[in-house]
């Protein structure tokens, strides 16, 4: 008699500065408008990779949970900082900046497939289509935290 074994599906902590912190598969993020970019980017110790990826926006999973910034002070959201894990230890920050539709606006995605591969099992990837080398590429997100608690002047 053979058994089929499966593996949990992924999951990533969304904590910090939030009003709705959350638990998130790939499955859930598969309930935001999904995006598909195809990117190139230098890898250290393989070259070049070429993918495609598929996910919803960073900014706009991150602004479903309510980030802590004054609202009617446009530029409080400026002190934000997103630090995102990997189950493989790696990390990278962003900047609340980055992402934000009224400063740089990047397309950073939380991919939920690769090359047509959806990474249910593995974790979402962070994806940024504007880095030219694949260091911020988190594979399995384990955490993103959101990060406002900074002094102000």
């Amino acid at each position: 008699m053979s058994q089929t074994l499966t593996q949990p599906v992924a999951e990533l902590a969304l904590t910090g500065d939030l009003a709705r912190p959350a638990r998130l598969t790939v499955p859930d993020l598969l309930g935001w408008p999904q995006h598909r970019v195809k990117v190139a980017f230098e890898c250290r110790t393989s070259g070049t990779q070429h993918h495609r990826f598929t996910g919803p926006r960073l900014y706009d999973v991150l602004s479903a949970a309510g980030p802590g910034f004054d609202p009617v002070r446009r530029k409080d959201r400026l002190r934000f900082l997103i630090a995102v894990s990997g189950t493989d230890g790696h990390h990278a920050l962003l900047s609340w900046a980055e992402i934000d539709p009224d400063f740089a606006d990047a397309p950073v995605l939380l991919a939920t497939a690769v090359d047509d591969t959806p990474l249910d099992r593995a974790g979402p990837q962070l994806v940024l289509p504007q880095d030219r080398c694949g260091a911020r590429y988190i594979s399995g997100i384990r955490a993103i935290r959101v990060d406002g608690r900074y002094p102000r002047p």
